[in-house]
């Protein structure tokens, strides 16, 4: 486990059930988690659970975030709104990692249409392992902010 420890998660209602599993997996690791998405099926804004999570990991209540919808997209785009947040979209490990090694990146966006259950859990696995690499990659990331 890295030296985060508290997980801020939130979908839209396409991503309930993938949401839940993750959460638990989370915790299984170690991580506290604050679970601040929706709990019934109705259909609901991702922007707004994006926007939601990323002030947590913005404000720094919660380290890290990870955020789904549908794609993953939308929720990314809005969390990305967020001064101070770095979120990207994901469908392999490699790409879960290296958004963290290279571009610390604080939120991890997955589509639950997109990737089952176990890719999922690959990704979450992926991204919180991963340490950023800083270095040349600090000069970009501090590109990004600016």
């Amino acid at each position: 486990m890295t030296d985060s420890k508290r997980i801020v998660l939130s979908s839209d209602h396409a991503a309930i059930e993938l949401r839940q599993v993750i959460s638990k997996h989370i915790e299984a690791k170690g991580y506290e988690v604050a679970d601040i998405g929706p709990t019934t099926p109705e259909s609901t804004h991702y922007p707004l659970h994006g926007q939601a999570a990323a002030a947590r990991v913005a404000s720094g209540d919660c380290d890290l975030g990870i955020i789904l919808c549908g794609t993953g997209q939308g929720i990314m785009m809005s969390a990305n709104k967020v001064k101070g947040i770095r979120c990207g979209v994901c469908s392999d490990a490699f790409s879960a990692r290296m958004i963290r090694e290279h571009n610390n990146a604080n939120m991890l966006s997955i589509g639950a249409r997109v990737v089952g259950e176990s890719i999922a859990l690959e990704l979450v696995d992926a991204f919180l392992d991963a340490e950023f690499e800083g270095g040349r990659h600090a000069t970009r990331v501090d590109m990004i902010g600016d």
